[in-house]
């Protein structure tokens, strides 16, 4: 077993006495955790991905209204965020590697259960316990690229383990798609079970825990509660963290709605859709490969700033035609594309100033943005839900709010 730590000043791994080595992070390595992190991180989001073309499909089969339907999606994501507050804690105090064993199993248990479920409300139930379980596998991998780096490094890692996690995005709806099409949507929720599976051998196998033992035993739930009221004390970090949060809520707003109006309004196939959906993902995979070279010559809060503006005016330009009259599915697209592009910048560049600072708090730090991250997600979703109609219209205006909402934020933080 592995036992390390990364050092804030060269980035390197220091091994603990009497304990294996880890290989010197060469570019080589940073590439193998990131693709070990990614995947492991992507689990989460492929259990939504995955079955978003199928929704249409899971409201007529089980009777359920698109609202009821969208309540599928709402536990999950309150359930991926406030699970978040326990694994924190849990990895700092029992290693990066327990937790993540005991939530992936619950993972696949839920998933069988999504499988096998009779009724919406039954859903609704596997799809909590699935979120539950998922919740240590967002966590723990930012906590452990704090574990190994610090400042623009630790940029480069969190924006190439972006980059593996956003295979999810582009891959999953495609692929739940067609397993969908092949034995209806029930079938996707048995591919997640192997997902879980795979993942869990992931870590068995490819992943060195990198929590030394002598920190763990300084880690309690008091420590922990302690831990929390500093970090929500804590202005910068509160602010920064509210900054990544309202971008990826601009994304969960489009995740809720995006099926009924591209499927329903526009009339698009679910194969077409699952494509669309998945352009985002690659378009945010690209723009983020620019992350290292940016933050090296703007800086972190400059990078921030331009992005976070950048959005802003995108998608207001979007609203104010949708208002206007203008309803062009292209328009649509490419806005949208531009805007889930730009979070590939801003997301990992605000994780990384926002846990500045806390490295004896990583694991709650990154549990604390995590709730904050899908907290904010399912509020959003909330708020736009009693008006969605199956036109663009609401939710433009959603990802509007929630884009406007980061840009007064990083105004302020970043000034």
């Amino acid at each position: 077993m592995y036992e390390s730590i990364g050092s804030v000043d060269d980035g390197l791994l220091r091994s603990t006495p009497g304990a294996a080595k880890i290989p010197f992070m060469s570019s080589t390595s940073i590439a193998r955790y990131a693709i070990v992190l990614g995947l492991i991180t992507a689990v989460g989001p492929a259990g939504i991905d995955m079955y978003l073309p199928s929704l249409p499909s899971i409201g007529r089969a089980l009777n359920a209204s698109p609202p009821m339907a969208q309540a599928t999606l709402m536990a999950f994501y309150l359930a991926l965020g406030a699970g978040q507050l326990v694994a924190g804690p849990l990895s700092d105090m029992f290693g990066r590697k327990p937790p993540m064993y005991i939530g992936l199993g619950a993972f696949l248990a839920a998933s069988i259960g999504c499988a096998l479920a009779p009724n919406v409300e039954a859903l609704v139930t596997f799809r909590l316990l699935q979120g539950l379980g998922a919740c240590a596998a967002m966590v723990t991998p930012r906590a452990v690229v704090r574990d190994l780096y610090t400042g623009p490094s630790a940029a480069r890692l969190m924006s190439l383990l972006l980059t593996v996690y956003s295979v999810s995005p582009i891959l999953a709806p495609l692929a739940g798609s067609a397993i969908s099409d092949l034995t209806g949507w029930r079938g996707v929720f048995w591919a997640l079970a192997l997902v879980a599976v795979s993942a869990l051998a992931m870590i068995a196998t490819r992943l060195p825990e990198t929590r030394p033992v002598k920190d763990r035993l300084e880690s309690t739930f008091g420590g922990a509660l302690s831990g929390y009221r500093t970090l929500l004390s804590d202005g910068h970090f509160l602010t920064l963290a509210l900054i990544a949060s309202c971008c990826l809520a601009t994304f969960f707003v489009y995740v809720a709605n995006s099926s009924f109006v591209f499927i329903g309004h526009y009339g698009v196939t679910p194969r077409v859709y699952a494509f669309l959906f998945a352009l985002n993902a690659v378009t945010l995979v690209l723009v983020s490969q620019f992350n290292g070279w940016l933050t090296a010559r703007l800086g972190l809060r400059e990078t921030v700033r331009v992005a976070v503006v950048c959005q802003a005016v995108t998608i207001a330009s979007l609203l104010a035609l949708t208002w206007a009259g203008v309803d062009r599915l292209e328009f649509l697209v490419t806005a949208l594309l531009v805007v889930y592009g730009l979070n590939g910048v801003i997301v990992p560049s605000t994780l990384v100033l926002a846990m500045e600072g806390h490295a004896s708090l990583a694991g709650s730090a990154s549990a604390s943005i995590g709730m904050l991250n899908f907290a904010g997600g399912a509020l959003a979703m909330a708020l736009v839900a009693p008006f969605s109609n199956g036109t663009p219209l609401p939710m433009i205006t959603g990802i509007s709010a929630c884009s406007a909402a980061a840009l007064g934020l990083a105004l302020y933080a970043l000034r």
